[in-house]
């Protein structure tokens, strides 16, 4: 990974990341800091993610959320080589099932290796080996990682699309303003 840090002026290990991974272009790119702003470092194709636009609404929907999450705990013993567990629901989706009286939002969301997928993304396994060891040297509180449909820096999310619930308009607005930090020109 060093060569990438360097490349992007990085020291390695940073002090934070941002994860940011796009369903439709199947992308994973990795941003990191020291200080000031975060420089793009690489991508990683997203090598199976189930479900399609729009954001994961209960258990065994086979969707892949979409937010804003951090990552909570590390795997070394996954079935899927490793994997990095996210909140999901976090505070905001528990919110929005509370309100529309959904019980069970599902959960166990992770990043994983290997090339399957049922709500999760796969990314393989090197890549997940890469990741790991990055989020194992400076710590599950210093990433975040934020999934969209699409990449809004290319064409804008569309909330009001007749398949999504009303309050995707805000966590659409949301995920828009977190891409918007990393500017695909820096690419």
């Amino acid at each position: 990974m060093r060569p990438h840090f360097m490349r992007a002026g990085v020291s390695y290990p940073p002090r934070d990341i941002v994860l940011l991974a796009t369903k439709e272009e199947k992308e994973l790119e990795l941003w990191a800091r020291n200080e000031g702003d975060f420089k793009f470092i690489r991508s990683y194709p997203i090598r199976k993610a189930s479900g399609g636009p729009g954001p994961k609404l209960r258990e065994g929907d086979k969707q892949v959320p979409e937010g804003i999450y951090r990552v909570t705990d590390l795997n070394p013993n996954s079935q899927f080589h490793l994997s990095m567990r996210l909140d999901y629901p976090n505070s905001y989706d528990l919110m929005r099932a509370r309100k529309e009286g959904r019980t069970n939002p599902g959960g166990d969301i992770y990043i994983h290796g290997k090339a399957e997928s049922t709500g999760c993304l796969a990314i393989g396994d090197i890549a997940v080996e890469e990741l790991f060891v990055l989020v194992n040297a400076i710590g599950t509180e210093q990433v975040s990682v934020v999934i969209a449909p699409h990449d809004p820096r290319r064409k804008p999310l569309d909330g009001f699309a007749s398949h999504l619930p009303l309050w995707a308009v805000e966590l659409y607005a949301d995920i828009s303003r977190e891409f918007a930090r990393f500017p695909k020109d820096d690419i």
